[in-house]
Order: structure tokens, then sequence, then C-alpha cells
């Protein structure tokens, strides 16, 4: 099976995570270093105790003791690779999860990954990549002790040590596959993990339609539909790891009965004692076993596709912003042949300052794409909008969040009770200005009846669609700055709601530019200006009473909205 090259940008993410962690890291490999040269020189100090045995006696305590300190350094090295590995991988894992949250907000609405999928990569995919600062030295480490048992080997009897060096490019090879071959089939499954978390999040968004169509169990084996293909890449892993532990075992066993051979022809002729026999036993193991070697690898390689995983995140493009404060105006808006979305196309548009402007048109006209580039919730592929003669990427992320709110058809509210979900915004409101914008947005009324009023968490409030709109609006009341975007933020309302909203809209926030997506009439003829978009273009700009007259412009609204 071949495998596919591990993209450069995830082998950089391992190194600064790394980077992050390099305390705990130097750590780790100072235990790591301690423990392979225990390990080295042990069998060393044990032949020596052996040696020093005189016939028919009792071994000196001066030879032993050599041998219990190294066992008491590999014993301390242990407990502290075991701590220093802990923790250097939280620190990494705490660090990457940080960096993808970060990018996954600032990539915002553009980012086309499954949410389920984005949460999988952002949990278990770190986790798998913060073990790579530990893994990387222990593997490394872990080779030490067959290069010195070479070494020690070559001393004792050069014969010995070359029955063994013929045979490690045979296993530096099988480990090098191994690493291509772990890290392939570890991206394959956590990809396949992320496709089941992400129809899960989907079924999970739209549980109430699924139980109203009676089609749970037709979802259930929807999401659980890769669940084979999850299998059959889990048996791939453990596959590929059995079959290089079973041949590294079987490399093993033949070197050493090989050392043990030749020592014994060695020792028989007298050219060596029976200490070093027992020391060239114990080498030929450290020389040929790479079982440790083979649990840091597979670390190593899981890393690597948690890594390889979270640096495809990384890289999508974010919106960059720019060091300009917001220019004095009244809050125009210029769209200068603006393309993009996959609907607008060479959209040309001026949206005067401090009028309530209503956009309308059919679906698929682009008058919700029109309202996410209006407050840069997004970037045209072309053209450029302008805030008071100011393109939008030179302002501040913080001025262009101050003067540009939002309400959208379905909000979400974040915060741990009502009040905190009003005041979410880029700063806290005065606790007036809360409640004032809560009624400006009908809200307050159905908040006062909650159990706890305002100080109720949001999980002990169930709202209604229309309910959850005016939270939304309530809360983009309380941040307006000079222009005001509502994306269809009061379709889930009763037409007395709505006019009664409309009218604090028109009047409590005048002078300011209200940028309106509009599907009824009665909102349309309410505002101070149209723009009527068709084709991803504007069509016409005018008062509602003047397009009117155009039977094309009254086909854009419902027979009901006619008749109102």
């Amino acid at each position: 099976m071949t495998a596919e090259p591990v993209p450069a940008g995830a082998n950089r993410l391992l190194l600064r995570a790394t980077g992050r962690a390099r305390g705990w890291t130097a750590l780790v490999a100072a235990a790591a270093l301690a423990d392979a040269a225990a390990a080295v020189l042990l069998p060393y100090a044990l032949a020596r105790a052996i040696d020093a045995v005189p016939p028919g006696g009792s071994p000196a305590s001066a030879a032993l003791w050599p041998c219990v300190a190294l066992v008491a350094v590999a014993a301390l090295a242990e407990v502290l690779s075991e701590l220093a590995a802990g923790s250097a991988a939280a620190r990494a894992t705490a660090w990457l999860r940080h960096t993808l949250v970060r990018h996954i907000l600032a990539v915002g609405p553009a980012l086309r990954v499954p949410p389920g999928d984005v949460a999988g990569r952002t949990v278990g995919g770190a986790a798998e990549a913060g073990v790579a600062p530990a893994a990387a030295p222990e593997a490394a480490a872990g080779l030490l002790p067959a290069a010195g048992a070479l070494v020690a080997l070559y001393l004792i009897d050069w014969r010995a040590a070359a029955a063994i060096a013929v045979a490690l490019p045979a296993v530096a090879l099988l480990m090098r596959a191994f690493v291509r071959d772990i890290t392939a089939s570890a991206t394959r499954y956590l990809n396949v993990q992320g496709t089941i978390a992400g129809r899960l999040a989907e079924a999970l968004g739209g549980a109430r339609t699924i139980a109203a169509a009676g089609t749970a169990g037709r979802e259930t084996a929807r999401i659980l539909e890769p669940l084979p293909d999850l299998r059959a890449e889990g048996e791939t892993m453990w596959r590929v790891q059995g079959g290089v532990a079973a041949r590294g075992l079987l490399a093993l066993l033949l070197l050493q009965v090989a050392a043990v051979a030749i020592a014994g022809v060695e020792l028989a002729a007298g050219r060596i004692t029976p200490g070093e026999l027992v020391a060239t036993v114990q080498y030929a193991g450290l020389a040929a076993g790479f079982g440790p070697v083979l649990t840091q690898v597979l670390r190593l390689g899981r890393a690597r596709a948690g890594a390889r995983r979270a640096a495809e995140i990384l890289g999508l493009p974010a919106p960059s912003h720019g060091t300009e404060p917001a220019p004095p105006g009244p809050g125009r808006l210029e769209f200068r042949d603006v393309a993009g979305l996959g609907v607008l196309d060479g959209l040309d548009l001026t949206v005067p300052g401090g009028l309530a402007v209503a956009v309308v048109g059919r679906s698929g006209s682009g008058t919700s794409e029109l309202a996410a580039l209006a407050g840069r919730l997004t970037d045209p592929d072309r053209g450029e909008i302008r805030l008071d003669g100011t393109p939008l990427p030179r302002l501040t992320r913080a001025a262009l969040r101050r003067e540009i709110g939002y309400a959208f058809a379905r909000p979400a509210l974040f915060g741990a009770t009502v009040r905190d979900a009003i005041a979410f915004g880029p700063a806290r409101p005065p606790e007036a200005w809360l409640r004032e914008s809560a009624r400006a947005a009908r809200a307050d009324g159905f908040v006062q009846r909650l159990p706890h009023g305002y100080d109720t968490p949001l999980a002990d409030a169930p709202m209604s669609g229309g309910e959850l709109q005016r939270m939304g609006l309530a809360r983009a009341f309380a941040h307006t700055g000079r222009v005001l975007i509502l994306d269809d933020a009061t379709s889930s309302l009763d037409t007395v709601t709505e006019v009664e909203i409309t009218d604090a809209i028109l009047d409590r926030f005048a002078g300011r530019t209200r940028l309106i997506i509009a599907h009824r009439a009665s909102t349309a003829a309410r505002a101070d200006l149209v723009v009527w978009l068709d084709g991803g273009r504007a069509r016409a700009v005018g008062r509602h009473a003047d397009l009117w007259r155009d039977p094309a412009y009254r086909a854009v609204f419902t027979a009901e909205d006619a008749g109102e």
C-alpha cells in the first residue's frame, strides 16, 4: 500500500508544539539519556561482579554496589520520564488546541469543514499530536542502548559485535517502513473518525426534524455507515504493528542465539570470561531489542497523523485585519465591482449613511451574501467594500466589530445566563442599556417570566424560534455602532411583533445605517430606500412605492405580502 507523504506543515507544527514544551521535553531527554546510559553500563557492571566472585566464594559487596546504583538510576529516570512526558504532552496539546480554536474562529463562516470533524481534530487529533515532544526524544534515546551495546560487544569480542551489526540495516529498514505505514493508516483512521463525528453533529443539530420524520433508524445507519472502514483501518494499524513486532522478535531471538553461540566458542577458547559471556547475551538483546523504540515510533506516527489533520485546518486562510481606526462618517457602505460567494457578480452599490435600507430579492439573488460581505464576515473574490471611504480590510478587528453589528435569522446564544447572552459582544454594555435593548427587541417580557429573569441560566431558558430571534435582536441593539445589519432577523416573528420591532429599528436607531434583508413587502415599504437584487447585481435602487409599479418587483414578494 502506497502511503501519502506527510505534509511539511505537519512536521513544522510538531516542532512548534515541541518548542512550547521545551523545558519538559529537555527533562524527558535527560531522563531517557540517563536510562539509556544505565542500560548500557549495567551488563558491564554485572560482568565485573560475576568475575569478581572467587571460586566457591560469594561476591564482594564493592562489586555489587555499582549494579545497585545503576538500577536506582534507571528507576529514578523512569519516574522522571513519566512525569515529564505527561507534562510535555499536556503543554503541547493545550497549545495546539488554543492555536486551532483561535484559527477556526478567525476563519469564521468561511470554514467549510463539518463541525463534528473540526471538534474531532481539535480534541482527539491535538491530543494525538501532543505526545510528540515526549515520544521524539524517547525514540531517539531508545536507539542509544543499541549503539552502546554494539560498542561494548566490540570491546568484549569483535566477532559477536559483527554478528549483530550485520542484521541492523534490515532492522532500520523495517522501522522506516513501519513509520510510513502507521502514519498513513492513522491518518485514514482519524479521517473516518472525523466523518462519523461530522455526521453525528449534523444529526444532533436536526434532532427535531429527525424525530418528526421518524427516520432515527435511517440516520443511525447513515452516521455509522463508515464503521467498517474505521474497523478496517484499526485492524490495519494493529496488523502493521504486530507484523513489525513479530519480525523484530524473531530477529532478536536469532541474534541472541548467534551471539550466545559465538560467545560460547570464545569462552571455551579462553578469550572471554564468564561475566563477559553474560554481558554478551544482555548486550545482544539491547542491540537488537527495539520494542521500546517501536512503542515510541507508533506514538510518533499517530502524532504526525493528528498534526496532519490539524495542519489542514491551520492551512485555511483567515482574514487579516488592518491598523486603521474607523473613519468619521454616517455609516456609508460602498460595494465596488464585488463578486463572490457563488452569487454576486460585479455588484456596484452605495448604501447611504444614516438610512434604513431594505435589501430584497428572490431566493438566490444574493441578499444574505451581501449582508455577510457588508460587515466582513467573509471577503469577496473580487472587488472592494468600503465604510465611509475606508476599505474594510484596513480597519482593525476591534473597530470593525464595534461599528458594524449583526442580527441573524437563527442566532446562537452564548454565555452563562440570559443577561450574558444579550451582553455578548466586543464590550459589555451597562445594565440599563441591556434592558432597554431587550425592551426594544420585545424580549424583556418573556425574559421577566423566566424563573430567575435575566439571571436565568441559558440551559434553563428554552425559547421558541421567535423568542430566540428577539434575543438575537436584543444583543444586536445592545452593541450597535454606526451600521446595523439585520439578515432576515425577523422571519420567525408574528406580524404585530415585527411591526413593533421595525418601529424600534426605524425610530430608536434613526441616524444610523440599517441594512435590512427583507422578505415582506410591509418591511420594504417602511424603509427609506430599497435595494432590489437580481442575479447577483443591483437591478434597481429606489423607494418601495416607486419600485412597486414594476410587476417583476411585485413578483419578488408572496401573494400575502402583495395583499398587504
